[in-house]
C-alpha cells in the first residue's frame, strides 16, 4: 500500500510539473482587467507575475508558489495574474504599461492596488534566481511584498 502511495504522488508531482504555468494562448489584458474587478470586491492586491515556460526559474516560483506556506500566503494576500512573455515576443506592452519590471530578467512581479495603481515592482531581477531561492526565502520575499503593498 505504502508502495502505491509513493507511486501516486510522484505521478501527481510529474503531472502538476508537466502543466505549463503560463497560458500562452490567455489575453493578459482581459485576465488583468477580470482580476482588478476581483480585487475590488475582496479589497486585495493583484501580483501580475511575467514568466515564461522555457524559463527554469519560472517554472520554479510557479511551483513554489503553489505549495505549503507559500500557497497559503499567496492565495490570503493577493488576486494572482500570470502573464505569458515568451521568448520576450508576448506581452511586452503589459510589461511597459507597469514600468518593464522584466529589463533584469524573469520571473518579475508587479503588485497593483484594486484601483490599478503600483504598489510593488520589480526591477532588478529579485526573482530571476528562483530556482536556487529556499523556500522560506520566496515566503519571506512575498511576505515582504505583501506588508509594503498593505502600508501603501
Amino acid at each position: 500500500m505504502r508502495r502505491h502511495l509513493t507511486l501516486l504522488a510522484c505521478l501527481l508531482t510529474t503531472a502538476a510539473i508537466a502543466i505549463p504555468p503560463y497560458d500562452q494562448a490567455a489575453d493578459a489584458w482581459t485576465e488583468l482587467h477580470q482580476a482588478l474587478i476581483a480585487a475590488k470586491t475582496r479589497k486585495l492586491p493583484v501580483l501580475l507575475v511575467f514568466g515564461a515556460n522555457w524559463c527554469e526559474d519560472c517554472r520554479a516560483l510557479d511551483l513554489a508558489l503553489k505549495s505549503g506556506t507559500n500557497a497559503e500566503l499567496i492565495s490570503r494576500e493577493f488576486k494572482v495574474v500570470k502573464v505569458d512573455v515568451g521568448r520576450f515576443n508576448r506581452n511586452l506592452d503589459l510589461a511597459a504599461a507597469y514600468g518593464n519590471p522584466i529589463a533584469k530578467g524573469i520571473p518579475a512581479v508587479v503588485v497593483l492596488s484594486p484601483a490599478n495603481q503600483v504598489l510593488y515592482a520589480t526591477r532588478a531581477g529579485e526573482l530571476a534566481d528562483a530556482r536556487r531561492m529556499s523556500e522560506n526565502g520566496i515566503y519571506d520575499f512575498f511576505t515582504a511584498v505583501a506588508r509594503s503593498a498593505r502600508t501603501r
